[in-house]
């Protein structure tokens, strides 16, 4: 009887041929692709606790999609992301963007300060990666571009932006002063408007300036007041505000700006009806509410705010309170959560994922509902690349806690206005 010795080239060519050799395991199948995507937030610096909100947000959506199949069109290709931090320095937009994009990332999403927003933007046209803004709202981000593109500087538009423009912050602002104060049967007629004097800053102002002039309602804006950002103190500007003699201050902070102003109020005991803010962070983060507590109490802001009217805003709401220490999910967390997905849906109907004019395409196209924040309908893209139906929700902080109360359809609680004096 002979006997058959198994030797090295014959087993080579048994598992080639596909044979099943006992004790051998069969080679693994390959593993679905990863599309790289550079996720870009200020996580350190003045601005680090809403740049950790919008990567954390990023992250949890991620691993939504991934825990789900991936981008199920292209063979469960999962999201990979390449995370980067500007230190809130507006320069190192750019300079992260590059860092990213040479490590093979072909999408950039970020970045929440428009500063750093706008060296992004700049990096993202001449690298042709396609950047989706989840936050930052200076109107001439996307403009400039989509202006740029119109003329023919640019061939195409890689720059588009979920989140509401300082010139829709501006209106929206206008409209729910109005509402909130007719609702409430007050009639203030003197505002002063204090703004921190950076890129974010200068647009929020001039959005809310112009929508005021528009709408020409009953209370006048007496006096615009700009602070240099970051503040080192701020008891000059309050006094020139006190001097104006408001009826309601409307700021527009940064969270460092905020730890001056609001206990300089305080302290320098001006009457007023309210602080009503035009839209700015600074005013409902875990943090500034530890630091001001009183000092933010009855303060309204609008702002973007989720759907907590959404069963599924509130369960991953709940997810992202144990992920981040009990922290609550808000602007921040939100639009970068909704961000993802919304790349996600752009990659489900993108002819090719290596070709970023098509990834343009389907942006171009998109008709996107699955978010979780406030939004007039579902997420598109005008022809300057932004979102019209991305809007504002008026928050108050109420027991420490900020909580929506105007539209009537977001509102979860009445608000409180004038508020009650000490």
């Amino acid at each position: 009887m002979t006997k058959h010795r198994l030797t090295r080239r014959s087993f080579l060519k048994a598992t080639a041929a596909g044979a099943t050799v006992v004790g051998f395991p069969l080679p693994l199948r390959a593993q679905p692709k990863t599309f790289k995507i550079g996720v870009i937030h200020p996580v350190t610096g003045a601005l680090a606790e809403p740049g950790q909100a919008c990567r954390l947000g990023a992250q949890m959506a991620a691993d939504a999609i991934n825990a789900a199949g991936g981008i199920k069109a292209k063979g469960g290709v999962k999201l990979e992301l390449i995370v980067g931090d500007t230190q809130t320095k507006p320069e190192n937009g750019r300079v992260e963007a590059e860092r990213v994009v040479n490590r093979g990332t072909r999408m950039l999403m970020g970045s929440f300060d428009s500063g750093s927003t706008n060296a992004m933007a700049s990096l993202a046209q001449q690298r042709r990666v396609p950047l989706l803004i989840d936050i930052a709202a200076a109107d001439p981000i996307t403009a400039n571009v989509a202006k740029s593109v119109k003329e023919g500087q640019q061939k195409v538009q890689y720059v588009y932006r979920n989140f509401p423009t300082g010139s829709s912050f501006g209106r929206k602002a206008v409209q729910y002063f109005n509402e909130i104060f007719k609702e409430a049967n007050a009639s203030p007629k003197r505002v002063v408007l204090m703004y921190c004097n950076d890129l974010f800053g200068q647009n929020q102002a001039r959005g809310f300036q112009a929508a005021h002039r528009a709408a020409n309602p009953s209370w006048e804006v007496v006096e615009a007041i700009p602070w240099p950002e970051p503040p080192s103190d701020l008891a000059t500007e309050v006094s020139k505000a006190k001097a104006a003699k408001p009826d309601v201050i409307a700021p527009i902070t940064r969270p460092a700006s905020a730890l001056l102003l609001f206990p300089e109020i305080r302290k320098q005991r001006i009457e007023l009806m309210g602080i009503v803010g035009p839209g700015s962070p600074g005013l409902y983060e875990a943090g500034q509410l530890a630091a001001l507590k009183e000092d933010l109490e009855y303060v309204l802001t609008s702002v973007p705010w989720a759907n907590f009217k959404n069963p599924k805003t509130n369960a991953v709401a709940e997810e992202y309170r144990k992920r981040s220490g009990g922290k609550t999910f808000d602007t921040n967390s939100g639009y970068s959560y909704d961000g993802m997905f919304v790349i996600a849906d752009i990659l489900e109907r993108a002819v090719s994922l290596e070709d970023p004019d098509a990834i343009v395409d389907a942006m171009k196209t998109t008709n996107f509902s699955g978010g979780l924040m406030q939004y007039a309908g579902p997420v598109v893209f005008n022809e300057l690349g932004d979102n019209p139906n991305a809007i504002p929700t008026m928050i108050q902080i109420l027991s420490q806690k900020p909580v929506a109360v105007w539209p009537r359809e977001a509102a979860l609680q009445k608000f409180v206005f004038p508020r009650p004096k000490a």
